[in-house]
């Protein structure tokens, strides 16, 4: 017990000894202050005035920040509900609108120079343009039934258009899915696989490139395969 008050007495006055000289410096700042009071205070004024126009200035660049970011996301939801489809309303448009639906998604997304190019001789590519980080891109589309699959060699095509045009990125785009050795060709090699259930996410309002993180994935396994093929049979 005694070392305890010891101790506690010794804090006590370590305290008291830095409140007197805070107290001490305050005395001394205070008259430093009054003596040198017409010399220093059109600097003091100088600084109150500049904290104010900076802190103006951080508002007004804040209440920007939060006014942009509200517009852009409603702008962004706007184009969402605008251009929504049906997956049942997508199965029954024709290659070239089901062209022109993707690259509408993509220029909803922020991608730039977005064209659609597909037609007899594209080269593998029916729709090029740039994705939001300025990356150069070729898509291939393809509106096929739901039970039919995307080969291997369809997205060897699409990988010989990304050489032929010197794409940064290639994404192969359907109304179904992908076979085995196909997804597996698309993972290995770079190509965004985005198959029947992401482009339902695609169309839902998620961003084109939040896909390539869910690359490879979503297609199901064997009991989702035979529901699929139950479905659309």
């Amino acid at each position: 017990m005694a070392v305890r008050k010891r101790r506690r007495s010794a804090s006590r006055k370590r305290r008291e000894a830095r409140l007197k000289a805070g107290a001490w410096v305050g005395v001394v700042v205070l008259a430093l202050l009054l003596t040198f009071w017409s010399a220093i205070w059109p600097y003091l004024v100088g600084l109150l005035l500049l904290g104010a126009v900076g802190g103006g200035a951080w508002w007004l660049w804040r209440t920007d920040r939060l006014i942009r970011g509200s517009d852009r996301q409603w702008r962004h939801e706007d184009a969402v509900n605008v251009g929504h489809r049906t997956l049942a309303e997508v199965d029954v448009m024709d290659g070239t609108q089901f062209e022109d639906f993707v690259a509408d998604l993509c220029r909803r997304d922020g991608c730039t120079e977005v064209r659609r190019v597909g037609r007899t001789g594209d080269d593998g590519a029916d729709v090029r343009g740039r994705l939001p980080d300025g990356r150069t891109m070729v898509i291939q589309c393809k509106r096929y039934h739901p039970k039919r699959k995307i080969s291997n060699g369809e997205v060897r095509n699409l990988l010989g258009s990304q050489v032929h045009f010197k794409a940064e990125v290639a994404v192969f785009v359907t109304t179904t899915y992908f076979s085995g050795p196909a997804e597996r060709c698309a993972v290995q090699n770079g190509v965004v696989a985005v198959h029947r259930d992401h482009l339902g996410l695609w169309n839902n309002g998620a961003a084109l490139p939040s896909l390539t993180a869910v690359n490879g994935a979503g297609q199901g396994d064997r009991r989702h395969r035979a529901l699929r093929k139950n479905t659309y049979e």
